[in-house]
């Protein structure tokens, strides 16, 4: 979980070194961080599928491999091109890792300790989203642009020996699910999921926050993609998602929140830089470590927020993760700027605390009780309702505070201003965690009870 997450945030940095070393644009570099993204958020629900299939312990093991494998290419890619089509092997590694460590949760933990767990995968995610940055700068400077790629080697390995080591073997028989044996791997919905998911993706992210005719285009190819796709599983003998799943009010309802927290979460990596550089006057440095802060936060409360889930209950505590996001972003869409620094901070804190708590919560309710032919596939699904939320919230709460800052040139905007923009962005944010809790609440009441995937046949 360390290394997908440490793979997808140490590349950022780098961008400007990119473009010098090959003598590229932003937009052609931009294509190295766009590559993994791609790739670990079309594939993560057909090689959690596969998972399921094949045996999890075999497929994570290949997926480690193929990272390590992968960072090699990149460390020692001769050119720009070469060193996305690396990338974009490396994410299908990440994908992999991603989806069958939160899916190995369920064979190898009690049931009484799944928050717990689902605690130390979010602290160890954290922990590599803080660290890249950092890591990635002094490696830099220390070295060049390819030891950032060359770093996840050793890491690699050490993984692929831990791993070898200590997980359990793949099940067999009646315990890895009644219709395993005779399951197929559903390659049509794959490539259909596949394209439908880069064409959003793609349509959420090209053109850097204007949304043209061809964003248009993708968007609705991504829609036809959808309607296809759907149409596919429903006459598929063994289908890649089981359509029937979504039926189930507690498994929608975990992905839509997954997806609505993570477009807001978003909000605060969109606005954060400008807001701190251009209406509080901080340098890059200080900026830097401001924005470190979320992420700090939810390394230090991810194991402690699982040991709460597991103490008063995964429903419960995913409305109070709620109410601390949706808190904070009220505040923030209320602050004035003479706050400063610490101003801004306290709120960043109680989002991040209500963030760790609700995912670890919502991922807790989703995981405990599912079927063991099924743990690879919802995993792949909940981490990619997580993806799709912050590709989504890249793009509209970008265009949200560029909208309400009313200005052409974001960069040179006056600091009150860019103070406007990002108060009226948070108020947005508070308004979809507002939907979130609305969702919460709803599925118990449909459900009458904590109704999981589990239940459904």
């Amino acid at each position: 979980m360390l290394l997908s997450s440490l793979g997808t945030s140490i590349a950022n940095v780098g961008l400007p070194t990119f473009a010098q070393a090959f003598s590229a644009s932003f937009q052609e570099v931009q294509w190295i961080v766009l590559a993994y993204l791609l790739a670990s958020t079309t594939l993560i629900v057909s090689v959690g599928r596969l998972g399921d299939i094949t045996g999890r312990r075999r497929l994570l093991l290949a997926g480690i491999l193929l990272f390590t494998v992968a960072s090699v290419l990149c460390g020692v890619a001769p050119t720009l091109w070469l060193l996305i089509a690396a990338r974009a092997v490396q994410g299908l590694g990440a994908a992999v890792m991603m989806a069958l460590s939160m899916a190995f949760v369920g064979e190898a933990v009690p049931k009484a300790k799944t928050g717990s767990a689902m605690g130390v995968l979010g602290t160890m995610s954290a922990i590599g989203t803080a660290l890249g940055p950092s890591l990635g700068g002094v490696l830099i400077a220390g070295l060049s642009w390819r030891a950032i790629f060359l770093v996840n080697v050793p890491l690699g390995v050490l993984t692929y020996l831990l791993a070898y080591r200590h997980l359990p073997v793949d099940r067999q028989g009646p315990n890895f699910g009644p219709n395993t044996d005779r399951a197929s791997f559903d390659g049509v919905g794959t490539l259909l999921l596949a394209l439908t998911l880069a064409a959003y993706a793609l349509a959420m992210t090209i053109g850097r926050g204007s949304f043209g005719p061809l964003n248009m285009a993708l968007l609705l190819a991504a829609v036809f993609g959808v309607a296809l796709f759907a149409l596919a599983e429903a006459r598929a003998a063994s289908p890649l998602i089981r359509l029937v799943s979504f039926r189930d009010p507690a498994l929608s309802a975990s992905l839509a929140m997954s997806a609505l927290v993570s477009t807001v979460l978003m909000a605060t990596l969109v606005v954060g830089p400008f807001y701190l550089s251009r209406a509080l006057g901080l340098n890059a440095a200080v900026v830097g470590l401001v924005l470190s802060v979320g992420p700090l936060v939810v390394a230090l409360t991810g194991v402690p927020a699982g040991r709460i889930v597991d103490r008063f209950g995964a429903q419960r505590m995913t409305v109070v993760g709620l109410f601390g996001i949706a808190a904070g972003c009220f505040i923030l869409s209320m602050l004035p700027a003479t706050f400063g620094i610490s101003g801004y901070i306290a709120p960043i804190v109680v989002i991040t605390v209500g963030y760790a708590l609700f995912q670890t919560a919502n991922n807790t309710a989703v995981m405990t009780d599912v079927l063991p032919d099924q743990r690879g596939v919802i995993s792949g699904l909940l981490n990619l309702s997580r993806n799709l939320g912050l590709i989504t919230g890249a793009s509209v709460m970008g265009a949200v505070f560029a909208l309400a800052s009313a200005t052409v040139d974001i960069t040179t905007a006056h600091p009150e201003v860019v103070a406007t923009g990002m108060r009226v962005t948070f108020a947005v944010a508070a308004v979809l965690i507002v939907v979130a809790l609305a969702i919460a609440v709803g599925s118990r009441a449909l459900a009458g009870r904590p109704s999981l995937p589990g239940d459904v046949p």
